[in-house]
């Protein structure tokens, strides 16, 4: 996927506009414009470790951001379908695959995939159509994705906060950020479930 803004564009924004701006970006992402929220939330992190940013309201701003978007995005989905955006995409850098690869996660995992689609790069970004296409209640649907959005923004401040000063050096670095945090997930999903599979047997 390719993103809609640079790094440098998108910290620019969110050093002049503050806590707006990460509400507006992270709303953008999940309203199936590509912003990396690799990029928002750390630096969003690292200007809260320098006191130009509250880091609560930071988390807040992400994760409500993401909550506004995906229900753009899940309209989008019960209105005009996977058609509207393939249609449209182009004009924000949409590749089909980027779509193809969140139908199959809603597919095979159901409601649960609006809840960990929302933690994984890519997927995140589009889940909410499959979402909307199959008419998933709206309720559900917001707690499902609040639920995994509010890690996310948290995980991802946290390491801007820890990166604080040293932003300039590590930003280069911070767009692999996401797959490492899907990597950590997947290892404890599948550690919890070795688990508890092998307490069953006991």
């Amino acid at each position: 996927m390719t993103h809609f803004l640079s790094t440098s564009g998108l910290t620019n924004i969110i050093a002049t506009s503050g806590i707006i701006a990460v509400f507006l970006l992270m709303t953008a992402e999940s309203a199936l414009i590509p912003i990396p929220s690799e990029v928002v939330m750390p630096f969003a992190g690292a200007l809260a470790a320098s006191h130009k940013m509250n880091f609560v309201l930071a988390i807040l701003a992400g994760t409500l951001g993401n909550v506004v978007g995906s229900y753009i995005a899940w309209v989008i989905g019960r209105t005009g379908g996977r058609a509207l955006v393939l249609r449209f995409g182009r004009f924000v850098r949409i590749r089909e695959d980027d779509v193809d690869r969140a139908e199959r996660w809603f597919a095979k995992r159901g409601e649960a995939a609006v809840l960990i689609g929302r933690l994984l790069p890519v997927v995140r970004t589009f889940i909410s159509l499959p979402a909307g296409v199959a008419e998933m209640e709206p309720v559900r649907f917001g707690v499902f994705t609040f639920l995994g959005a509010l890690p996310w923004s948290l995980v991802l401040t946290s390491i801007g906060y820890a990166i604080g000063s040293n932003w300039v050096t590590l930003s280069k670095y911070v767009k692999y950020l996401g797959y490492v945090i899907a990597l950590v997930i997947v290892v404890l999903i599948i550690r919890f479930f070795l688990r508890r599979f092998s307490g069953s047997n006991k």
